[in-house]
């Protein structure tokens, strides 16, 4: 369960453009000025994007996941303007006109997390409480003795539904938490994460919801796993307590079904859960990783150069643990990040330029090698 918690103080940006008839030097000029207005989201240091876009205006947006043909974005939303009342699956056209509401996917009924694209693009995936009950659960806590926590709802459970909403089947079916999938590129498999072996840990199943497979068996938190490009080896991030005090606080904590993100570093492996390396040590919260084209580097949020808990930025890390580089210079919250599957564009989540709301919202950008 991947929540958003950080605040923004940064300034109000409005894209707004009228649309009239102009002579060539005239729509010219206008591109130009389009395209400055553009990177005004980008900040200086920001060398690796260029053309960036604002796609969703105000409420909680997060976790946007690209179709296999890089035509869609699938993503959760809480924003009262749509009519939600908690987190729902939406369907976005990234060239769609500004402030133009999505179409939501889920039934609007529970609580929902982490959709993705299967194979085809006509049908996504998601995890969801409703059939636990069809309203949204009670918020928990967002601390316990002074440090943050995440809800972990023992009624999710993962499905499938078309691009109309319409919802096709369930694909687990077992007490406890199960959420957190995506998509192998191949097309083949599924991870995601569970409790039903008592812990939270990385399973895959295949496409159709059979055959399960258990890949991590180590205490501590492990998720928000994606496959590499070829489909062979998985990035998650993971807590792994270690004193007496901190397996204790993890294993009261989950009874409660709650975990502390706080302290996360990140995973390689193979699908099997084979050749598994930790890649970063860095300290702090290391997470939403995702691996660049190449298969030979992720990029991930993290606040380890942070003294109180924010800014979150997005880094880029060689999967042999070497050649850190800081992408994003947000002063409050930048996230799931995922490259387009050409390797083309970015999509990522951020609180920057709200308004000095709480609201985080969808931006997209062109990558520069």
């Amino acid at each position: 369960m991947k929540k958003l918690w950080l605040f923004s103080l940064a300034i109000v940006f409005l894209g707004l453009f009228a649309c009239q008839s102009k002579s060539g030097d005239e729509e010219k000029e206008n591109n130009t000025q389009e395209q400055v207005a553009n990177d005004s989201l980008r900040y200086p240091q920001e060398i690796h994007l260029k053309n960036v876009r604002q796609l969703t205006f105000g409420g909680d947006n997060a976790e946007a996941y690209w179709s296999f043909d890089n035509e869609m974005l699938v993503f959760q939303a809480n924003n009262p303007a749509w009519d939600v009342e908690c987190d729902q699956i939406f369907l976005l056209d990234p060239d769609q006109p500004a402030r133009e509401k999505p179409r939501l996917l889920s039934t609007g009924k529970g609580r929902t997390t982490c959709s993705y694209f299967m194979p085809g693009d006509s049908t996504v995936l998601y995890a969801s409480t409703h059939l636990g009950d069809e309203n949204c659960p009670e918020d928990p806590p967002r601390s316990i003795d002074g440090k943050y926590v995440w809800p972990i709802y023992a009624s999710y459970d993962i499905f499938e539904a078309d691009l109309e909403g319409n919802m096709l089947r369930q694909l687990t079916d077992h007490e406890g938490y199960d959420a957190e999938a995506t998509v192998s590129p191949k097309g083949d498999k599924i991870v995601f994460t569970s409790t039903r072996s008592g812990d939270l840990e990385l399973w895959t199943m295949d496409i159709d919801g059979e055959n399960l497979k258990q890949v991590t068996d180590e205490l501590g938190y492990d998720g928000g796993a994606f496959f590499g490009p070829k489909g062979e080896k998985l990035i998650f991030r993971s807590s792994r307590p270690k004193t007496d005090e901190e397996i204790k606080t993890y294993k009261d904590l989950l009874a409660k079904g709650l975990v502390q993100p706080t302290n996360m570093e990140l995973y390689v492996c193979n699908v099997d859960g084979s050749d598994l390396k930790k890649i970063t040590d860095l300290g702090n919260a290391n997470w939403a990783p995702y691996f660049h084209p190449s298969g030979e580097k992720v990029i991930f949020s993290s606040n380890h150069a942070s003294e109180r808990g924010f800014p979150f930025n997005l880094y880029m890390v060689n999967i042999d643990g070497s050649g850190l580089e800081q992408i994003t210079f947000d002063e409050t919250f930048d996230s799931f990040p995922m490259f387009s599957y050409d390797g083309k564009q970015l999509v990522f989540a951020s609180n920057r330029h709200n308004g000095g709301t709480r609201a985080t919202n969808l931006f997209i950008a062109d990558w520069v090698e």
